[in-house]
């Protein structure tokens, strides 16, 4: 099993539930020795967070959990915050997502972690960021998404903005967060530069996928809204309904796309009809191919359809839920469902190391631990017995 590229690396990882987490969860899986610290009296609610419960506990806190070591400090002591200064002199990151202005009222600023080390990198995970009239503001991944502006975009216009069905602006802030901290230590170990914080909003990562909205608003006054299944000006390219009543997506705009559809369709005459020639023409007469192409899905079954269009090199995709994702022997084959081996709970699956790296992958090396403050003597005590405070 690979030691992963952040082999050597250590992470303290405070917070709770989601977005801090989950960016912890990336950096251990390639490597980091990420050391999560949990109030002893208020461990981490994710514990119980989750739809099913298998053996009497959820499932979700292995898998956000795992290749972590844990510990128990009390933060709001001067004992656990002088624990917590011992193990910042040997970490290269912290990382948090505590309403701002948390760690300042427990004295743990950055400014006094510099003065322990200088060079660790203060990644801070919030509602709203670090600065600005809303810093002080919760913020959870469904409010993001709203003030962030993704929710406006999201559905039917003549229904209420749904939500995407996970916590999405918390995972957008973690993977946005993993970036940011593989920047700061690039240029603290190659640059030769210092600590500096981090500082990840979850509107802001929500803003930041809003692709043309922001200058097309500011350039025209457009305000895009909500659309379905569909994004005007591009056909066709949207959600048909099959023989069999499953959804497949088949996304043939572009011009080439479109005649090699036109051809697994046995309408070649589509590719020169003035209304489907062109890109543009196809987006002006969006809901004329859309019904001719959903005749078409509706008339066949949907693995047949999927054969078809992949042998036309057709980009096409079957809605899979869960249990179809499990079916697919592509998730196995790319090892994106990974038994796991639970000591409390039993062989779990969970979802596989992303991004694939081919010199030094990623591992999942063991699953979440359920006690709190499992790893306090591994960590702590060789904190103690490193400094000769025990024999």
């Amino acid at each position: 099993m690979s030691a992963g590229p952040l082999a050597g690396l250590r992470v303290l990882e405070l917070g709770s539930l989601i977005a801090g987490p989950y960016a912890g969860r990336v950096l251990a899986d390639f490597g980091a020795d990420v050391v999560k610290v949990e109030d002893p009296g208020r461990p981490d609610p994710l514990r119980e967070w989750g739809a099913a419960r298998h053996r009497g506990r959820t499932l979700w806190w292995s898998v956000q959990s795992r290749n972590k070591r844990l510990v128990t400090l009390d933060l709001r002591t001067d004992e656990g915050r002088d624990a917590l200064l011992r193990l910042v002199e040997t970490a290269d990151v912290l990382l948090e997502n505590f309403r701002p202005g948390t760690l300042e009222r427990w004295g743990l600023a950055p400014e006094t972690l510099w003065e322990r080390n200088p060079g660790l990198v203060v990644a801070r995970v919030s509602g709203f960021g670090q600065t600005g009239r809303n810093r002080h503001r919760p913020g959870y991944a469904s409010v993001a998404e709203a003030v962030g502006g993704l929710r406006h975009l999201t559905g039917f216009p003549d229904r209420p903005p749904p939500r995407a069905g996970i916590s999405l602006g918390d995972s957008l802030a973690a993977m946005i967060a993993v970036q940011g901290i593989m920047m700061a230590l690039y240029w603290r170990d190659v640059r030769g530069g210092t600590g500096q914080v981090v500082d990840v909003s979850l509107v802001e990562a929500c803003f930041s996928l809003l692709e043309g909205v922001v200058p097309e608003h500011a350039a025209t006054g457009a305000v895009r809204g909500r659309t379905g299944t569909a994004l005007p000006g591009l056909a066709p390219s949207n959600l048909y309904r099959t023989a069999d009543e499953r959804w497949i997506v088949v996304a043939a705009n572009q011009d080439t796309v479109f005649a090699r559809l036109a051809a697994c369709m046995d309408r070649p005459g589509l590719v020169t009809d003035p209304r489907f020639a062109t890109h543009a023409a196809r987006g002006e007469h969006q809901d004329e191919i859309d019904a001719i192409v959903g005749e078409w899905t509706r008339e066949r079954d949907a693995d047949d359809l999927l054969a078809l269009l992949d042998e036309a090199a057709v980009p096409a995709g079957l809605v899979h839920t869960v249990a179809d994702i499990f079916a697919d022997p592509m998730f196995t084959e790319r090892e994106m469902l990974l038994p796991v081996e639970d000591p409390d709970l039993g062989e779990i699956v969970m979802p596989g190391v992303v991004p694939r790296l081919t010199a030094t992958p990623g591992a999942v090396r063991w699953a979440g631990p359920q006690r709190p403050g499992a790893h306090n003597d591994e960590v702590l005590g060789a904190l103690d017995r490193r400094e000769g405070r025990v024999p």
